[in-house]
């Protein structure tokens, strides 16, 4: 009934989504598969996209011609530039999106991309056959064949719910789980282990005190994720900030004994960046009050989500416990929080185009890799879509050094390092930091993902246009003088000192105490030469003033370390024959099988004197 085709795309999330969407983009014919239509790119969690790196990846999957920049423009309802406080490298955009408006521009952008279709049934196998995958078995019975396959299964694989004591199958709050890939999966060889993960209750903003709790509104004059011409906010919602207290905590320590997590009935291995509430207060038990983030579900809806207070334990412990905090005394509940466990593969069976090392043509993205959050499996489905389409069609892969965007950083960490528990991406991660701003995501990588076909035409000329305007207004800087007389109330009134003489505009602007927008607001002949370009060319020439000598020192350092990714490693290496080597290192270099020294360098038990091993034997 259903014919060939280049990629099927196991899963509607957000891996998924931007899997379809990438292959289908470079010319393959995708078939999404997915358990319900109705939850396509659901947000199970929070209602939110971006934060601090997270908030990178973003704008990385845009800049490589991704939907899920566009679709959080379109739908949001709060936008927050995190971290102004600090350098550029740590600014983060976050945007509070409205759930349900979320899940239907991404079917829409779905529905109206060629190539795709759509089919709702649960996947039980992947058919192979020497080693390669050729299509999928389904529950219906029906064996739909394929070139590749991309499994990005999120927490549904032999997914469990608990609350309390009480636990179910399931792999979303009312949704069943999924069952058959792991089993299959184990019988071809592949390791696999648990992991679990959690999520708020749900309640009725109507039944909130909103005048106890502190407002946060979104940025003033407020960005956007994508580098197209969708439009900033006009109007936003606010969120608001509360806080647990001690009677809250000593409710919470009360009903311990019937938390799953800590009776033993949960096996899986937790978020340790974002731990439940009844974590919180046994790990950190010298604090007497946590942060809770009141956050709207969207524009139209009531609902709220409890950001901070992510929760197993039963359901009676829950709603006694969070009628205690500020705000929530007459609070109602629209749903319990839970914990769900799943199933995932370790992620170092993998290559670093996401395909699998045992089977040829079947990729994995996502959770099923063991990463938590929309953005991390967002930027896994984009390479996983990409290079199962490019394979389908005989070309080179796309693979993102470290250097590059955080997307590489996290799946070189995946690959070379594993994780053993729910992996979540943080700038400290990337040692390139100051080349991985969010601002210059499309520099990084638009031009490279125009080459194979993805991003368009038109995304190419806007970055050929923003990066000649910058240029532009470097050269004004660094060609206009002041003087003394001119600009000295100004530099007085920021804590820098005066000047004496002339000097170059450009010059001026490399203190810290000095911003270009402080400039064009208070120097009425500066405002008039700069302020008819675009701000997000200013504030890229002012990070290039600022910050040149880290920025350049960063880009030598990786050029330094990227020639141990020019060092190339066959397959077949028997590393067993090295003694010189640990014994650790000869282990995971065999289990692991980097594909260059630069690789080998990172996996975690190869030490500096192995890698100089390595080099040596390889004739370096």
């Amino acid at each position: 009934m259903l014919k060939e085709y280049d990629v099927i795309v196991v899963g509607g999330g957000h891996a998924g989504c931007e899997a379809t969407a990438a292959a289908a983009n470079l010319g393959s014919s995708v078939l999404l598969i997915t358990m319900n239509m109705s939850t396509i790119a659901q947000m199970s969690c929070n209602p939110a996209m971006g934060g601090v790196a997270k908030g990178q990846i973003v704008r990385e999957i845009d800049a490589m011609g991704g939907y899920s920049g566009i679709i959080s423009d379109k739908t949001a309802v709060q936008f927050r530039m995190l971290n102004l406080s600090k350098g550029p490298a740590m600014w983060s955009p976050r945007v509070q999106t409205d759930r349900w408006l979320f899940a239907q521009e991404w079917r829409l952008m779905l529905e109206q991309t060629p190539e795709v279709d759509f089919w709702q049934d649960t996947v039980i196998g992947v058919t192979t056959k020497n080693g390669t995958a050729t299509g999928v078995e389904t529950s219906l019975g029906m064996t739909i064949k394929a070139k590749s396959v991309v499994l990005t299964n999120g927490t549904f694989l032999n997914g469990l719910i608990h609350v309390g004591q009480k636990n179910f199958g399931g792999g979303r709050a009312s949704e069943r789980n999924s069952t058959g890939i792991t089993e299959q999966m184990k019988s071809l060889g592949f390791d696999h282990g648990r992991m679990k993960t959690g999520t708020p209750p749900r309640v009725d903003a109507r039944s909130l005190d909103f005048s106890k709790m502190e407002e946060q509104k979104g940025d003033e004059y407020p960005s956007k994720f994508s580098f197209t011409d969708t439009k900033p906010l006009s109007e936003q919602r606010s969120c608001h900030i509360t806080y647990t207290n001690q009677n809250v905590h000593d409710i919470l320590a009360s009903g311990l004994d019937r938390s799953p997590m800590f009776s033993g009935s949960i096996e899986g291995t937790g978020p340790r960046y974002c731990p439940s509430i009844e974590e919180k207060i046994i790990r950190f038990k010298e604090r007497d009050r946590h942060q809770i983030f009141v956050e709207p579900e969207g524009w139209n809806t009531v609902e709220i989500y409890v950001n901070g207070f992510s929760t197993s334990l039963p359901l009676d412990v829950q709603f006694k416990a969070i009628r205690q905090i500020k705000g929530f005394e007459k609070v109602k509940l629209f749903r319990p929080g839970y914990a769900i466990e799943y199933d995932y593969f370790p992620p170092t069976q993998l290559k670093h185009t996401l395909e699998t090392k045992l089977i040829e043509n079947l990729y994995f993205a996502g959770q099923i890799n063991g990463t938590t959050g929309y953005e991390e499996a967002g930027g896994q489905g984009l390479m996983a879509g990409i290079n199962a389409s490019l394979k389908v069609q005989k070309k080179e892969p796309v693979i993102l050094r470290r250097d590059q965007a955080y997307i590489g950083v996290l799946i070189d960490d995946l690959i070379t390092k594993g994780t053993e528990e729910p992996y979540r991406m943080f700038t400290s991660r990337a040692e390139y930091r100051i080349l991985l701003r969010q601002d210059n995501a499309d520099s990084r990588l638009t031009k490279l993902s125009h080459d194979i076909g993805l991003a368009s035409t038109e995304r190419l000329a806007a970055l050929e246009h923003k990066e000649k305007t910058t240029e532009n207004i470097l050269k004004h800087l660094n060609q206009t003088s002041v003087k003394p007389e001119d600009i000295n109330a100004f530099l007085k009134k920021s804590g820098t000192s005066e000047i004496k003489q002339k000097v170059k505009l450009s010059t001026i602007i490399s203190r810290p105490q000095v911003s270009m927008n402080t400039i064009i607001s208070s120097l009425p002949k500066e405002r008039e030469s700069l302020i008819a370009f675009p701000q997000d060319c200013i504030e890229q020439a002012e990070i290039k003033i600022k910050y040149s000598g880290y920025i350049e020192r960063e880009r030598e350092m990786a050029n330094k370390l990227n020639r141990l990714e020019d060092v190339k490693i066959k397959d077949e290496f028997d590393y067993h024959k090295l003694t010189s080597i640990s014994a650790e290192a000869r282990e995971k270099l065999s289990k692991i099988r980097p594909k260059t020294i630069g690789q080998a360098s990172r996996i975690s038990g190869v030490s500096p004197s192995d890698v100089s091993v390595l080099l040596i034997h390889f004739g370096r």
